[in-house]
Parts: structure tokens; sequence; C-alpha cells
């Protein structure tokens, strides 16, 4: 099992396929899911001859459950430490949810040479929650529902989200996946309540618009235009008019986890964005 420690000691796991000359890809997983998460993007452009790149953020999967560093420049700390462990240059970052939180943090501080393209996809930047400065966010209210099921039950909240918001599946005529719902299930329960209790501030609270704005290489930023987790107006509307290069691809009738439920599509595009 491939790991690396932290400079606070934190074991960080993570996967590294593919030949280690090949342009890399880095891939972070959203909330509270692992790496695991990107196995079908992995595949895929490991088969396109590229070295692929998808760590479990602290406290998440196979990753330790620490208690300590909850916070966005920590697990942008920790990519960074990544990176410079795996020497990555000239790096394709592509992030969700979450993730695309911590890609954009990264991203927006990456030493020069390490970073040529990112993509945020379904990705919570510039802010989630509802503010003054913020009016159309998300009122605290649901991110405090979020933390009560999760203390509660953890085991059956894991099992809501996926089967009904994360992939869509309470949408009339949906095609639902018991299996992607078990996946969903399998990975947030192999990682630290506490962790995952602690990131929903991370994720909901964290204002990245200085990241964006800070951000040079080109972004891809994708959304589907029926996510009920990340919704589209207040997210990816928003980023890409942040962003000094940003391109906005929105999916029609998408749920959070479009690249879960439509990887071709998908694929795709970021395919034809990296090659550009």
């Amino acid at each position: 099992m491939s790991t690396f420690k932290a400079t606070d000691g934190t074991e960080i796991f993570f996967k590294d396929w593919g030949p280690k000359d090949a342009q890399p890809i880095v891939f972070h997983h959203g909330w509270p899911l692992s790496s695991d998460d990107w196995d079908n993007q992995m595949l895929f452009f490991a088969s396109k001859g590229y070295r692929v790149i998808a760590h479990d953020r602290r406290g998440h999967g196979r990753s330790s459950q620490t208690d300590l560093g909850h916070d966005m420049d920590t697990y942008a700390t920790d990519v960074a430490e990544l990176v410079a462990h795996l020497d990555l240059k000239n790096a394709v970052h592509i992030g969700h949810s979450t993730g695309g939180g911590e890609a954009a943090r990264y991203v927006a501080r990456a030493e020069p040479g390490r970073v040529v393209k990112a993509a945020l996809l379904g990705a919570i930047p510039p802010l989630m929650l509802q503010t003054e400065a913020n009016p159309d966010g998300i009122p605290m209210e649901v991110f405090d529902a979020f933390r009560s099921a999760l203390a509660a039950n953890r085991a059956q909240f894991y099992l809501d989200v996926p089967s009904g918001p994360f992939f869509g599946f309470n949408r009339e005529g949906a095609e639902v996946s018991q299996g992607q719902i078990q996946n969903w299930w399998r990975q947030g329960m192999m990682g630290s309540a506490s962790a995952h209790y602690q990131c929903i501030a991370v994720f909901s609270e964290t204002d990245q618009t200085e990241d964006l704005k800070a951000i040079d290489v080109p972004v891809l930023v994708m959304h589907g235009d029926d996510d009920q987790v990340v919704p589209i107006a207040n997210s990816a509307e928003k980023a890409v008019g942040l962003l000094k290069n940003g391109t906005l691809k929105v999916y029609e009738g998408l749920s959070h986890g479009f690249f879960a439920t439509h990887p071709d599509v998908v694929n795709a595009d970021l395919l034809k964005f990296i090659e550009e």
C-alpha cells in the first residue's frame, strides 16, 4: 500500500498508476469519499498513457484517521507535499466537489512548473454558505442538518445521500444504480466520523474567491445543471467569472455525481481539454 507521511505525521494513502515519465493527472475526491471515487477516470486515462494519481484526504479512506488539520489550507498542503514526494511536473489537477475546492487552493499556490491545467467538477468554490456577501448561498441550517444526521446515524445518512440528491436518483425516471449507492456508502464508512463532521464546515464555509482569482492556468469548470448538492448558480457560474482563463461546460439534467453516472461523456470532455 502506497503512503507518505505529511509534515505533521499523518499517513496519506495514494494510488500512482501508469508510466512514471508520462504526464501526470492528479484527482481530488469529494466528501466523504476516497480516491476510489475516481477509479473509472483513472483506468480511462491510464489506458491513454497518462500517469494517474489520487490520494485519500486525511481522515478519509485509508489515510490516517487524524483529528487534526481539517481545513482547506492543510488539505492543500498535503497535496503539495504529495506532489513534491512524487516530484510531479506539468500536471493536470481534477477535483470534484470538496476536492474541487482542495484542487483550487493547491493550484492557486502551486510552485511554478507543477501545474499546467485544472478541471473543477461540481466544485464548491467560490463559497457555498449563505452570507451577507453571498445572499444566494445555502443557509447554515442545511449544513447543521448534515452534522446532526451524521452524528445521529452516519450509516443511514450515507445511504440516504447517494440514494437521493447526490446522483439524482430521487428524480422521476432516474436509472438507479444500487452498485453506485453501495460504493458511495462503502467509501464513506471507511473514513473517520470526526474528520467527516469537521469537513462539513470546510466545504461549506471556506471562501475561495481569492483562490480562483489567483489561478493562472486554464481551468475547465464542469457542472450538472440539476446539481442538488452544489447548485450551479452559486458555484460554477460564479467561479468561471473569477478565473483568468476559465471555460464553463454545463451538463443538462445531470446531477452532482455526473462524472460517475456519465463517465463516457465526461471522460471524453476531459481528454479533449487536456490534449488541447
